[in-house]
Order: structure tokens, then C-alpha cells, then sequence
């Protein structure tokens, strides 16, 4: 009670000046708004906007949790530490330092995002005087998810002052921005520093050629592997699906992707038209390259062949494809607002997808460029869908008077 008695006295003390945005964000993340309304009639809802953020975060927790001790895992598995045919059964498997290695590495990624980024989000809540908006609690859960462990947390900082600023701020802030703001702070690492976010040695902690590391260490993914034509390695199916394979932090377990994805689906937070659309055009693309196989019309020998001849429904069991159905495509913001434009616009990010994944060996992942694109023309394929709809009833009204 004395803490929220000294926030309400800060608060009003500050009441009226450019720090008052400041003290009012800390006072509303702890308590609820002290303020009430004092006219009219007013519907009173269960949710806000923090609680819709704190269940996507709450959606996620499972995915970070994972890895974090998946970083540490994978590391263990490369030295020799573990033995990856001992079974999850194995004390060794279990052992406590696959989880301190992994959170050495992995609650850096996710401080230095939250700092970062919230600190930009009070500069410009002070500079334009209105409140710091919520919206960057789940872009600061995001980002630390789809970068490798290894990158150097001043890239990231960068990233994140780049992606709110340019990705977000200046097209009006929370509920404004045209582009997913986790994307556009990954789509900047990749283009400012792509040998930090693709290549065979930064998914592993440790992979990076550094001092006083071992030169054993090999950080490539499924999707690496499938690039050189050398096959899924010594990954399982169910390795692929329980996520213990080298990838992004958060990106690696399809079970607790899917786990997230009833978490939003149940709550009608993210949109199971786009989650599902994604996946069918994912797969529609997949089963073309199926077909442009098993038709002759491309050989062994060809640089595309390994991920081409990938079973189409396996495409969701290798790479971030899932992940950036259910938490990046789902962007309420960014994401198309119709029905109909919802379906369009989850088809299009999945076949594209893995038409980037395909034709690009260098770095055998799309679903981000994908997203990015479609966040363009998703205002686009609304207006198109609305307008579609005001034809057909000016058409029926025509009718109905004839």
C-alpha cells in the first residue's frame, strides 16, 4: 500500500509536466488506473491492452523457457558434454548446466531488448508528451526469440533503437505502425550484419569462431543442411518437433509454438484464419516443389534440390515458418483486418515463405520477408476486399429495386 500511496503522490506532484507520461506508465503497469470516469454510460470490458499483451507474453514464456535450456543443450551436445543417444531420461540430459549456460546467454538478449526498447519508448512519450503506450511488451518478448544466441548485444540494442523509431514511432506509435516491429528489428540485423544472422556457426552458442573456443563446435541448422543438399543431418522427426535442433532462440519447438497458438486462438487474441492460411499456402508451395521433383524437371544436382525435395508437410517441422504463423503474422496491427483479406493475406505469407526458404541457399529462411511484405500490401488487400463487398450490395440493391 506505501508503494502505490508514493506513486500516486509522484504522480501528482508531476502532474501537468513532460516526466508525468513517465510516472503514469510505471503507476498503470503496476496498479490499475486510479481515474474514473464521472458522465454518461460506459461498457466495461474484461480486457485492455496490457491484459491482451500479457497473455501473448504469457504465450510465449513456454518458448523462451525452452530456449534457454535448448541453448545450453545444443552447446553440451557439440563439446561432447552430452551424449545425444543417452535419451531424455539421462541424468546428463537434465543436467543443470544445459539451463545456466542457456540463461547466461539467452536473459542478456532479453534485458538489453526490454531496456532498450522501453527507454526510447519513455524518451518519445516524454519528447511528445502522451502516455507510453503497452505495445512493446510483447515486441521485447519477441525479438530475444528470433535471433541466434551468439549475436553481440550492441547489434541488438542497435537493432532495437532502429525497429521503434523507424518501425513504429514515426508512423504514430502503438496501433500506427504499417510494419511488425520485432521484423523490422530482425530485418535490420540481416541486412547491417548477415554474417551474425546466417551461416553454418551462429545458431550454437559457442559456434562463433572467437577466442578460446573449440574449433569443434558446428552451429548449422536443418534448413543449412538441407541448403548443401547434405540431407536433415542426425536431426529426428521428432527432434524437429520437440525443438531440440540449432535455431533462433524461440523458434525450435514446435510443440510449444503450438501450445502458444491455442493460448491465442482460445483467447481470440490471434486470428486462427491467418495461423491456418499461413500453413496451407506453406503447404500448397511445398507440394508444387513436391510435383516440379517428382516430374523430373529438377535434378540432384541442382543447388535447389534438397530443400525442393523436402515432404511438403515437413516444411513446418524445420525452420521458423510456425513460429511466424502464430506470433508474427497474427500482428493485429499489421496483419490485413477483413475476413476474407485475412485468408488472402495468411496464403500469401506461407507461400512465399517457402518460396524464399527454396530459392534462397544463402539463407534459407523467408517467412520474415514474407511478413514484411505482406504488412505493405495488407491495407491494400482490404481495400480491395471492401470494395469487392460494396459492389456486391450495391448489386443486390439494384436487384431488390428492379
Amino acid at each position: 500500500m506505501g508503494l502505490k500511496q508514493s506513486l500516486h503522490k509522484m504522480k501528482m506532484k508531476y502532474e501537468g509536466t513532460k516526466m508525468a507520461p513517465a510516472f503514469n506508465a510505471i503507476h498503470t503497469f503496476l496498479y490499475l488506473p486510479n481515474e474514473t470516469t464521472h458522465g454518461g454510460t460506459h461498457i466495461k470490458v474484461a480486457d485492455d491492452l496490457k491484459r491482451t499483451m500479457n497473455i501473448v507474453i504469457m504465450a510465449l514464456v513456454p518458448c523462451l523457457l525452452f530456449g534457454i535450456f535448448n541453448a545450453g543443450y545444443q552447446y553440451n551436445v557439440q563439446t561432447g558434454a552430452v551424449d545425444v543417444a543417452a535419451g531424455f531420461l539421462s541424468p546428463e540430459f537434465w543436467n543443470l548446466d544445459n539451463f545456466s549456460i542457456g540463461a547466461w546467454k539467452v536473459l542478456p538478449l532479453v534485458i538489453v531488448s526490454y531496456g532498450v526498447g522501453l527507454l526510447v519508448e519513455f524518451i518519445f512519450a516524454v519528447i511528445k508528451g502522451h502516455e507510453v503506450e503497452e505495445g512493446y511488451l510483447v515486441t521485447g518478448m519477441l525479438v530475444p526469440l528470433i535471433v541466434p544466441v551468439d549475436i553481440p548485444l550492441w547489434m541488438l540494442a542497435v537493432a532495437v533503437v532502429f525497429g521503434v523509431v523507424i518501425g513504429k514511432e514515426v508512423f504514430g506509435g502503438t496501433g500506427m505502425n504499417i510494419l511488425n516491429p520485432a521484423l523490422t528489428i530482425r530485418a535490420f540485423l540481416f541486412f547491417a550484419y548477415p554474417t551474425w544472422m546466417s551461416g553454418d556457426k551462429v545458431w550454437v552458442t559457442g559456434a562463433v569462431d572467437t577466442v578460446g573456443q573449440p574449433d569443434a563446435i558446428s552451429g548449422e541448422t536443418i534448413l543449412g543442411s538441407l541448403a548443401q543438399n547434405n540431407g536433415f543431418g542426425d536431426w529426428s522427426l521428432m527432434d524437429q518437433f520437440l525443438g531440440f535442433i540449432p535455431g533462433s532462440v524461440g523458434e525450435t519447438s514446435k510443440l510449444l509454438i503450438i501450445v502458444g497458438a491455442l493460448i491465442l486462438i482460445l483467447t481470440k487474441i490471434g486470428s486462427w484464419r491467418i495461423i491456418l492460411s499461413t500453413l496451407l499456402g506453406a503447404l500448397s508451395m511445398g507440394l508444387i516443389f513436391n510435383g516440379v521433383v517428382e516430374m523430373g524437371w529438377i535434378d540432384e544436382s541442382s543447388k535447389f534440390f534438397g530443400l525442393m525435395d523436402v515432404v511438403f508437410w515437413q516444411h513446418l517441422f524445420i525452420g521458423s515458418i510456425l513460429f511466424g504463423a502464430v506470433f508474427m503474422a497474427t500482428d493485429p496491427v499489421s496483419a490485413s483486418q477483413t475476413t476474407k483479406g485475412k485468408w488472402i493475406y495468411g496464403f500469401l505469407i506461407g507461400f512465399i515463405s517457402i518460396m524464399i526458404r527454396v530459392f534462397n541457399p544463402a539463407y534459407p529462411e523467408g517467412v520474415f520477408l514474407a511478413i514484411l511484405l505482406m504488412n505493405v500490401f495488407a491495407p491494400t488487400i482490404d481495400h480491395y476486399v471492401v470494395q469487392g463487398n460494396v459492389k456486391k450490395r450495391a448489386k443486390r440493391l439494384k436487384l431488390k429495386i428492379a
